[in-house]
């Protein structure tokens, strides 16, 4: 073919086009042709070029062989390939259908999420950036990454020209890391919420006896601290202790503190040391990009977040930069921001390899449903139900942290209740419901703490109201009461009483599970059919 292309002048190969090229697609079951326009106009090597591949499409087609009995196990199905796995899926199913999901970092994702997630996006390596890769073969993976990227900025609404997104980062705490390591020199120092107070381990925590978090390895460290009395962060404290400790970057944020940072006192008390801001918004993104708490974005250097927990997205993250002018020294003298070759270097290559394009794909999935009025309604609803929990919790005559919550979770303090979050989390976990252990302040041990951890998102996807999370509060109460009775029962050590829940059946627990199933089951569940699962079937 490509030898008579070359004997034939402008007008005949014109000719030769014109009449009908056609590609031959061969199936299973059926041969399609199908027509391929070309277009006139294109000078004469384009129309070689289209010609020739054109003629390699067709006989690759032609010559398509079906995969060998030795290899058809490669386009099974889940339930062909690996039905113990399978099983397993299908049971993990009920589980979501029959429970109440309280984890406040937990959601369900959309069905069009999970399909992005699962598709042949998974086959592609592109280490590099759109346009600067080291592979080939990555024309649509560069389109999908510039239109996540797009759509990050667009969700929190912000102008290109001042801000920048890297959506390569594989989860937040590597996210926070590539921060660190852009922005700042071995041994450099960091300020972030103390972890009982509310902090996360990415925000550098250590105790006197050990270095915990990797942040703590690499970079000198320093917490600040809520209000032992109000629970709230105690500003002026902060201040003084940047004063001292001059770090080069502070963390505004945190995984358990319920209340709404204070970013332009933040960012006035980061002025002191020249330091960064930094805002980890993992929790709470959701809620920001609809415009329901204070926005971040306004005052810090560089924010970052995870994807899946309030913005109901896939397992990924978002690092945010600041371009332009950072300040001016005096008179017309200005510093610029130069954050978006640091960062981008610190991702790729630093601290990681190719990025997962299917991960990427569903996350701009989500960022497209986050501009919709439906999901801005949802972070609304998701704000009153766990206001709701606030007040019910209250009526019952529990202590909740910081005394309620802005957000869309609240930790209530067990002290008074003379038991533990690890006692009672397993209880609940018994009568399908998942809420989490946490850390108060004041308390010592991540093992043994005095908090118990809920939120409102993973349950708010699956519409509940204002009238069922009373509910929801009716039965963790119910929950907390029978794990005290166990515990006067059962003395000893954590592995005693969770080895005495293991070993024996409790009625009252057993009665709470069967109402539990009965109320979840009202509602409707996300990214899959209850008619085609093997459990969930009525």
């Amino acid at each position: 073919m490509s030898l008579q292309i070359n004997q034939l002048s402008r007008n005949s190969i014109k000719n030769f086009v014109n009449s009908s090229v056609y590609s031959i697609i061969s199936g299973r079951n059926a041969i399609i042709q199908k027509k391929i326009p070309f277009n006139n106009t294109l000078p004469i090597n384009s129309y070689r070029k289209n010609i020739i591949k054109n003629d390699i499409i067709q006989k690759s087609f032609y010559h398509q062989k079906s995969l060998s009995e030795e290899n058809s196990y490669l386009n099974q199905n889940l339930l062909e390939s690996d039905p113990k796995l399978f099983d397993i899926i299908e049971k993990e199913k009920r589980r979501q259908y029959e429970s109440i999901n309280l984890i406040p970092s937990e959601n369900y994702t959309s069905k069009a999420v999970l399909e992005a997630l699962g598709s042949i996006l998974q086959n592609k390596y592109s280490e590099g950036y759109p346009g600067a890769r080291y592979y080939g073969g990555n024309e649509y993976i560069d389109m999908i990454e510039n239109l996540c990227k797009e759509r990050a900025l667009n969700a929190f609404n912000l102008d290109p020209e001042f801000w920048g997104v890297n959506v390569q980062a594989l989860s937040g705490t590597p996210a926070n890391m590539c921060v660190y390591s852009a922005l700042l020199n071995p041994h450099d120092r960091i300020m972030g919420l103390n972890l009982s107070d509310g902090g996360h381990l990415s925000h550098g925590h250590q105790t006197i006896n050990r270095k915990v978090s990797a942040v703590s390895r690499f970079f000198e460290t320093m917490p600040y601290y809520v209000n032992e009395k109000t629970g709230i962060i105690d500003y002026d404290q902060l201040e003084v202790f940047v004063k001292a400790f001059k770090p080069k970057l502070i963390v505004a944020g945190s995984s358990a503190y319920s209340r709404n940072f204070d970013y332009a006192r933040m960012k006035k008390i980061a002025k002191l040391s020249k330091a960064y801001l930094m805002a980890d918004i993992a929790h709470v993104s959701g809620m920001i990009a609809a415009g329901y708490l204070s926005n971040p974005f306004e005052h810090c250097d560089v924010v970052t977040t995870t994807t899946h927990k309030s913005l109901r997205g896939p397992r990924g993250a978002l690092i945010f930069y600041r371009k332009g002018v950072r300040r001016t020294i005096m008179h017309n003298l200005q510093e610029f921001y130069d954050l978006e070759k640091k960062i981008n270097l610190a991702v790729f290559p630093q601290h990681h390899g190719g990025p997962h394009n299917n991960t990427i794909a569903a996350l701009a999935v989500a960022l497209k449903q986050v501009k919709s009025e439906a999901f801005k309604n949802y972070q609304s609803q998701v704000l009153k139900n766990c206001k709701t929990l606030e007040k019910e919790f209250k009526k019952m005559g529990y202590q909740i942290v910081s005394d309620g919550t802005d957000i869309h979770l609240l930790v209530i303090n067990l002290k008074p209740k003379k038991i533990d979050g690890a006692r009672v989390e397993k209880v609940l976990e018994k009568a399908n419901i998942s809420v989490n252990k946490n850390t108060i302040p004041g308390d010592k041990s991540a093992i043994l703490p005095s908090g118990l951890r809920m939120g409102s998102p993973a349950m708010t996807s699956r519409e509940l109201k204002e009238e069922d999370f009373k509910k929801i509060a009716e039965f963790v109460d119910r929950g907390i009461k029978i794990a005290i009775g166990i515990h006067q029962q059962v003395k000893g050590k954590l592995r005693d009483f969770k080895s005495a829940l293991n070993a024996n059946t409790y009625p009252e627990i057993e009665e709470l599970k069967k109402d539990v199933i009965k109320f979840s089951k009202q509602f409707p569940v996300i990214g899959f059919d209850l008619q085609s699962s093997r459990y969930c079937k009525e």
